[in-house]
């Protein structure tokens, strides 16, 4: 009989598809990972789990670690070691351990005196370590970025770092489908940034929740590799799981000479382009989901709250709660305006700054830098700003913008030439924003607090940023200078001999990687102690004091602020769950119209918020531990920040999706009376403190077998490992560049994997400035 003929997919469909090691009746999938991004913030309490457990990292050629989060940007003319050149205790201790990690558990590092080290999002492509076709998973919510490859990337919590680490896979669930197609022509002064804001503005933050969007149509199909980079690196601020583009001739371009893709005109090239060719969503192919833009539509944009979705043309105003119909839009307006100290009916141009940042994993590769740098060429900044900086993207990036002389038109102009790393985009380095300091921002995220306690973020292109800095406040660049359309398909990439001016010959590649395995041979984890299952408490009936909160878009970076990222553990973040609202602002005393702070809500196990996207925004795990750690062990909300979601039931926990209405309001009302509240996840029914019924609710039928068992995730994973063994056989034989062949010396041939780089020490175990020689 013939086969059966297969329905139309989608990119995401393919990509998913071609990685599945096993899936479940249920719908769950066990996901194989091609790449996995590390950096200092996410990783100390994944490596501590595998120590205590005595597991191996099962693919350290899939692996590569850098420092970014909160390294200084300051110069490093005078490092010698990490532990002498960060001066704050927490950021040097999160950095030396990650180096002390990368040596235990032989992983490929970029270290601070290593060129290559960057912005985790922008060195995988740099290094053509991410690949279309692949997945690629990280610690960071932006590590959607890849997606422009059309690879399936998307972010993790610690405890998935950690299943990823042992077993090279992940436990998941499929995506929905949703397109977003762009059309026309970019006009003068509108880019890519320009695309992702409105496009945010016109769906929300929660607009993408649970689903992978796939830009297409004219518009993005006429952009570089790096403006596609930006645009799916904000996906994650639509909510959605990741972002996607399928790769095409501009994406080939980009990668051919990579240090890691493939080698050039090689039979592996070939193959590999062939199979990217077929990368992209069949004729007829199904969306859950459509949204539909034309570029006639999109002006220079910016935003004026603290969310994404909160933009206007930078010809508009600031809005007011009028302006809204959604009771919880009015709300979040309300509070957004008190906060970003704005009133409504203001222009978007008579908006005063203070600070100026260009950078991010968002905007500061070559072809920002050299944007903005058109912009400010032969101007000066505004005499009323107190500081504007440029914060290259990667060490590569730097070295490029300063051979093409772009780091003297920012310095002659006034503006901070800096190191490589995240910088002010997150605040947990020394480049923060004060208390009411005003920020024009290339970044992603204007959350309170999000740049430095108090301080207030407009989110904006790189030539818009350049604008403000020249006039003072937000400006419409277009007024400045003639700006070129963005739509080109030529990526204005690092130089190539910038790359790889270390691997000219085999003697340097075997400096690099010290060692090429067979593929028989290739170091994985067969061994798996504690795999029986068990190793979480287990939760079947709750009951307490439930919390009342009612407010929209409640983020991790509200839930616990950055400054207390910088553990090594998982423990002791309750004092800081909510902290900027739990204290009076430059002090240590409690607000006491909090609602933690006051009785009996002090002793809460669940937390209640009737708003939508409760837990949106960064991968950061350290949300769930706060909650955890202060006792709140359920939380119940319309809706999630996907991450944050999967962090909850990693960690026990139990995040239940009540949608508004009558159940919710029932539950609402019983926490704002102080009464307990029962939640009850074998029978899924919530009661009153009288035991009578008030909801019901669905959660996954894995997630809750899981739960009421205690199951450890990584155990379970671990009793397929001939699976995966067996999975991993399947994708050295059909796409053999993902085993290292890009690492391949003129010398050998066939498909070989990488050890890790020996991370160089003195004889103290000190990390050296500069790479030895071997």
């Amino acid at each position: 009989m013939p086969s059966a003929v297969k329905p139309p997919q989608t990119l995401y469909d393919k990509v998913s598809q071609d990685h599945i090691v096993e899936e479940k009746e249920d719908g769950t999938i066990l996901l194989y990972i091609d790449r996995h991004l590390v950096h200092e913030v996410t990783s100390p309490q994944a490596f501590e789990g595998l120590r205590n457990a005595s597991r191996k990292v099962r693919r350290p050629d899939c692996t590569l670690a850098t420092v970014d989060h909160n390294i200084p940007t300051s110069s490093r003319k005078n490092l010698t070691t990490t532990a002498k050149f960060i001066d704050e205790a927490d950021s040097r201790t999160q950095c030396v351990t990650l180096e002390e990690n990368v040596k235990d558990f032989g992983l490929t590092y970029f270290g601070l005196g290593d060129k290559r080290q960057g912005i985790v999002h922008i060195i995988g492509p740099e290094q053509g370590f991410t690949l279309p076709g692949t997945t690629v998973v990280c610690g960071d919510s932006h590590t959607s970025t890849h997606g422009a490859f059309g690879a399936l990337a998307f972010g993790i919590g610690t405890s998935e770092v950690e299943h990823v680490l042992a077993t090279q896979t992940l436990i998941t669930r499929r995506s929905k489908n949703m397109r977003v197609q762009v059309d026309g022509q970019l006009a003068p002064g509108v880019s890519s940034k320009d695309i992702i804001l409105h496009v945010i503005g016109v769906i929300g933050t929660a607009g993408g929740t649970g689903a992978v969007i796939e830009f297409c149509g004219s518009a993005i199909r006429g952009l570089s590799m790096e403006a596609r980079m930006s645009i799916c690196n904000m996906s994650i601020e639509a909510g959605a799981r990741a972002g996607m583009v399928a790769p095409d001739q501009t994406t080939f371009d980009y990668l051919k000479g990579r240090p890691l893709a493939p080698k050039p005109d090689s039979p592996e090239w070939k193959k590999a382009v062939a199979y990217w060719s077929s990368l992209k969503s069949d004729e007829g192919a199904k969306y859950d989901m459509d949204v539909f833009v034309d570029c006639k539509d999109i002006a220079p944009t910016v935003s004026w709250g603290t969310s994404p979705q909160d933009v206007v043309p930078i010809t508009g105003v600031v809005p007011g709660p009028d302006d809204f119909q959604d009771e919880n839009k009015k709300k979040a307006c309300v509070r957004a305006l008190e906060y970003m100290g704005l009133t409504p009916g203001t222009p978007m141009q008579d908006i005063t700054l203070d600070k100026i940042f260009i950078g991010s994993c968002t905007n500061a590769r070559i072809e920002d830098l050299r944007a903005a740098a058109r912009v400010v060429e032969g101007k000066k900044i505004a005499p009323n700003l107190k500081r504007a900086m440029i914060v290259p993207g990667s060490g590569l990036v730097k070295r490029q913008a300063e051979a093409e002389g772009l780091d003297k038109i920012f310095t002659d102009a006034g503006f901070e030439w800096r190191e490589a790393g995240c910088s002010m985009c997150l605040g947990m380095n020394p480049d923060i924003l004060s208390p009411q300091e005003r920020c024009a921002s290339t970044s992603n995220r204007n959350f309170e607090g999000r740049q430095g306690a108090g301080g207030r973020t407009h989110l904006m292109s790189p030539v818009m940023a350049a604008a403000a800095a020249i006039v003072g406040k937000l400006a419409d660049v277009r007024k400045l200078a003639p700006q070129p359309t963005s739509a080109s398909k030529a990526s204005p990439k690092v130089e190539l001999n910038a790359q790889t001016e270390d691997i000219e010959s085999d003697d340097d590649l075997d400096r690099i990687f010290d060692t090429l395995v067979d593929p028989q041979t290739r170091p994985t984890n067969s061994t798996a102690a504690h795999s029986s299952g068990a190793g979480m408490p287990k939760f079947t009936t709750l009951r307490g004091i439930a919390a009342p909160m009612e407010i929209s878009n409640i983020d991790t970076d509200a839930i616990i602020p950055k400054q207390f990222l910088k553990t090594i553990k998982r423990s002791g973040l309750g004092t800081a769950l909510f902290h900027a609202w739990r204290y009076i602002p430059g002090t240590d005393k409690e607000n006491p119209d909090f609602v933690l702070n006051q009785e009996p809500y002090r002793k809460s196990k669940i937390l209640v918020c009737t708003g939508p996207n409760f837990g949106c925004g960064s991968s950061r795990e350290h949300a769930p531990w706060a909650l955890l750690d202060f006792g709140i062990t359920c939380v119940i909300a319309p809706s999630y920040g996907d991450i944050f979601f999967n962090n909850t039931f990693k960690n026990g926990m139990l995040p239940l999706i009540i949608p508004p209405g009558e159940a919710l309001n029932a539950i609402a009302a019983q926490a704002k009376a102080g009464h307990e509240i029962e939640v009850d996840l074998p029978a899924q029914v919530i009661r009153n403190a009288d035991g009578k019924e008030i909801a019901r609710f669905e959660v996954d039928e894995f997630r809750k077998h899981c739960l009421v068992n205690g199951l450890d995730d990584i155990g379970l994973t671990m009793a397929n490992a001939d699976k995966i063994e067996s999975f991993e056989q399947k994708r050295t034989k059909e796409w053999p560049w993902l085993d290292g062949s890009g690492y391949l010396a003129r010398h050998r041939s066939g498909p070989v994997k990488v050890d890790a780089v020996p991370v160089p020490t003195t004889n103290r175990g000190e990390i050296l400035k500069e790479p030895l020689e071997w």
